[in-house]
């Protein structure tokens, strides 16, 4: 949407400040509005941002991260002991209840760890549960979990991408009854799935003390628009009370308006281009040339897509990961300064003095896109853009490797440590499409010790690969932007989790 545009909905906008269209104060109900549909709210099977938020809403985990400081603290599970390095054993909470009235015992759990870390699985995200070999029930209120190798991480995972099912429901409905009426035991129960909306409404039952908390917001409404322009659109005629990751150009425009407020927090997600180097189509050929990649890098200036198109203190990571992360060594990577001259002598040298044709598949604002297009035809590559919506983009690009370049993001599932980001896209799985194998080793090795050291090491020898190679571009940090009527107090947290749980009304 154009300036003019939101000036002219802006006013729009004052004309309805009184109409009940704003007022879903009195109905206690949350209507936020979301891109990226998510097309099966079960959480293990979508990779979405939108399906994890929607997870933490109406499933909880034996494990609850604390979002002010990212301490592991008791959810499902009361407590655990690390027995091992590959032994965990988890105290259950008594008295807890899923939605649909079962109570919450070891069965649950011994049955969800087991079904999402099996071999044939087929979850989204095969790395959040991979590791671990199996669940054992020792009474109906303890457990332990075999893990297959060392996971540092382990606790950060079982927080955030290890929602607990209830066992009996689930095998009496099936996957695919479960997807359309699902049962958590999260603080919000789903009361309807269906096309473009999810409805949500707050757990009578939830367990007193949760450190969630129990919601002050009665009702939620999640509705999923195809674009930024129709999601600004439902923010400013009232038909929401939340959106976010809108254009950052809005921004201060959004925040002038009476009834809205704009604000933003840098998440731990990174943007970056991902290079297919199996050269298997005319498109990929030049990718696989190492000086190609290179160039590319040196053709783009992050640091001003960061400043003038994320805002908000968005930053270039200098390493394929978040700074904050674990292994994240930013000084062991090869550094790429924005250098258009050197982009054309490299691809003068790998033979394409006159640059090439080639396509940039992407899910991420259009002017993004652009900018990026903008700085390779400055150096003769001309990439055609595909717009994709996410879900066609992984169809594409992930199951039949048609993307010679893909532009996009990754959140880590907000988990603080490499072991969330690398793995996944340079590690060997299905989103790796660089195959490097001395990388993959070196990150699997780091993968599989609970030594700090031995990871540290590992992981700066495939960072110091990945970026001399050039097979991923960490382009810039993400800054959340998030539009909210001003009925709300919301408070925002840098691991890009809305907490519609702690939100309240003025």
């Amino acid at each position: 949407m154009k300036l003019k545009a939101l000036a002219a909905g802006i006013a729009l906008g004052a004309l309805l400040a009184g109409s009940p269209a704003f007022a879903q104060k009195s109905a206690d109900t949350l209507r936020i509005v979301l891109r990226d549909a998510v097309t099966n709210v079960d959480p293990y099977y979508n990779q979405l941002r939108t399906g994890l938020v929607i997870a933490h809403q109406a499933w909880d985990n034996l494990v609850y991260r604390d979002p002010d400081n990212f301490s592991n603290k008791p959810l499902l599970a009361t407590s655990w002991k690390i027995v091992d390095d590959t032994t965990i054993e988890f105290a259950l909470r008594r008295g807890v209840k899923f939605h649909n009235g079962d109570a919450f015992t070891a069965d649950d759990v011994v049955y969800t760890l087991n079904l999402v870390s099996a071999a044939d699985s087929k979850i989204s995200t095969p790395g959040n549960a991979n590791w671990i070999e199996k669940a054992e029930k020792i009474d109906d209120f303890n457990v332990r979990v075999k893990l297959k190798r060392p996971t540092p991480a382990a606790l950060e995972y079982f927080a955030m991408v290890l929602p607990i099912y209830p066992k009996a429901y689930r095998e009496k409905v099936g996957p695919d009854g479960y997807s359309k009426a699902p049962v958590g035991a999260g603080p919000y129960r789903i009361t309807k799935v269906e096309a473009g909306q999810v409805d949500f409404e707050r757990f009578a039952d939830y367990y007193a003390d949760s450190l969630k908390g129990r919601p002050a917001v009665g009702k939620l409404q999640v509705r999923f628009v195809p674009d930024a322009a129709t999601e600004m659109t439902e923010l400013l005629a009232g038909r929401a009370e939340y959106i976010w990751n809108f254009n950052p150009d809005q921004f201060d425009a959004v925040n002038r308006m009476p009834t809205l407020q704009a604000l933003r927090q840098e998440s731990m997600r990174v943007g970056f281009i991902r290079f297919d180097t199996a050269g298997d189509r005319d498109s990929n050929k030049p990718l696989t040339n190492q000086k190609v990649r290179q160039a590319i890098f040196h053709a783009i200036d992050r640091e001003q897509i960061a400043k003038q198109l994320i805002q908000g203190g968005s930053r270039v990571p200098p390493a394929p990961c978040f700074p904050t992360q674990f292994g994240c060594d930013g000084e062991a990577a090869m550094k790429y300064p924005y250098d258009p001259a050197k982009a054309k002598a490299l691809l003068a040298e790998a033979g394409y003095p006159n640059g090439f044709e080639t396509e940039l598949v992407t899910y991420v604002l259009p002017q993004w896109a652009a900018s990026v297009q903008g700085y390779l035809n400055a150096v003769g590559i001309k990439a055609k853009i595909s717009q994709l919506q996410v879900q066609a983009l992984v169809q594409r690009c992930q199951q039949r490797g048609e993307c010679p370049m893909d532009m996009g993001s990754w959140g880590s599932y907000s988990i603080n440590d490499v072991s969330a980001i690398m793995p996944v896209f340079l590690g060997g799985g299905v989103d790796d499409h660089a195959k490097d194998t001395e990388i993959e080793k070196l990150i699997t090795t780091a993968g599989t010790t609970m030594n700090a050291d031995t990871r540290k090491t590992n992981y700066s020898s495939a960072i110091k690969l990945a970026m001399e190679r050039a097979y991923w571009i960490p382009l810039h940090t993400y800054v959340t932007t998030y539009g909210l009527s001003k009925s709300l107090d919301f408070k925002t947290y840098p691991d890009e989790m809305p907490r519609f749980w702690l939100t309240k009304w003025k």
